[in-house]
């Protein structure tokens, strides 16, 4: 059976500019592939020339083993990145207008209470916030009960309440069997929905993989940073000595305290040998590598967005509560 999305060295380019350059990828039926990168990686490039709203200037593209434009559009939903819709209509309206051009859609109800606009559903499409409008588009391109879903940055302008109803929606979808072929900026979201992600920079894939798989090669050693009010070099030489020293290793770098590979569930080991030998502290904060690690290290680039610290302690002059 082939795959259901396959890009082959799809290269795409708008005069001198080249938006993308060999991009070669493939999804499988019932997987979530999440295509990640910042404004003007690419992204919308590559999910028009998937969908066969673009061609390619170099490459092929293929859903279900056909040509894009070859396929039963009954089988696709798509969510673009703008999409507008009919302003005047109410959201029960817009998505019974779009059920209406399927032989075999979902009960408009069904989607609405689905997406989260249940209650909303008889409020024009023009006096709907940002997050809703977004929910409602999303519902749009859910009512044909689609095989394989396209959804280019979904949770845009939503709330975080509202992005956990669609995340939740799109985790709903991928364990019912639908193929979901997603893009977005929100590193989170990518961790939390995917079973590959695919890493796109200036039009180039530079990375596919699990997100722990990325992570785990990529992304750098768990790291606790303690701020000290004394010598950092005396608080390393007093964890050399801790008994749980061989399950860490503790440097000294711009005057903090960086404690590397430490787990969670031994923050308060590190910080307990600091305690019982006098050592006063200001802050702890514990870094779990991310995918925005993994980004940074492979492009050498940061990526705009949550630096994934959480800080477990700072109470000045010493130990927690």
């Amino acid at each position: 059976m082939p795959s259901t999305v396959v890009a082959d060295g799809v290269r795409k380019t708008y005069g001198d500019v080249v938006a993308l350059d060999g991009v070669s990828l493939s999804v499988e039926a019932g997987e979530v592939f999440v295509l990640i990168g910042p404004n003007g990686a690419g992204k919308t490039t590559l999910v028009r020339a998937l969908t066969g709203t673009t061609t390619p200037t170099g490459g092929t593209a293929e859903l279900f083993g056909s040509a894009p434009s070859a396929v039963d559009r009954s089988r696709l939903g798509v969510l673009p990145q703008s999409f507008r819709p009919y302003s005047r209509l109410t959201a029960r309206e817009l998505l019974a207008y779009y059920a209406g051009l399927y032989d075999d859609a979902r009960p408009v109800e069904d989607v609405l209470a689905d997406v989260g606009m249940a209650d909303s559903a008889g409020t024009r499409y023009e006096n709907l916030s940002g997050g809703q409008k977004r929910r409602t588009c999303l519902g749009i391109a859910l009512v044909n009960d689609p095989d394989l879903l396209f959804l280019d940055e979904p949770t845009t302008g939503i709330d975080p309440a509202g992005r956990r109803t669609v995340q939740d929606r799109i985790a709903d979808l991928a364990a019912g069997g639908t193929t979901v072929f997603l893009t977005t900026h929100d590193m989170a979201e990518a961790e939390r929905l995917a079973d590959r992600v695919g890493l796109l920079q200036d039009g180039d894939l530079v990375a596919v993989g699990s997100p722990t798989e990325l992570i785990d090669e990529h992304g750098g050693e768990r790291r606790l940073v303690i701020e000290i009010e004394r010598s950092a070099s005396e608080a390393a030489d007093v964890l050399a000595a801790d008994p749980h020293s061989d399950e860490y290793r503790a440097e000294v770098a711009d005057g903090e305290l960086r404690v590397y590979g430490v787990e969670a569930t031994a923050i308060g080991d590190v910080v307990a040998a600091l305690e019982t030998a006098g050592v006063a502290y200001t802050e702890v904060s514990w870094s779990q590598p991310s995918l925005e690690d993994v980004y940074l290290s492979l492009t050498g680039e940061a990526f705009e967005g949550d630096d994934g610290k959480e800080s477990v302690a700072g109470i000045e002059g010493g130990a927690p509560a």
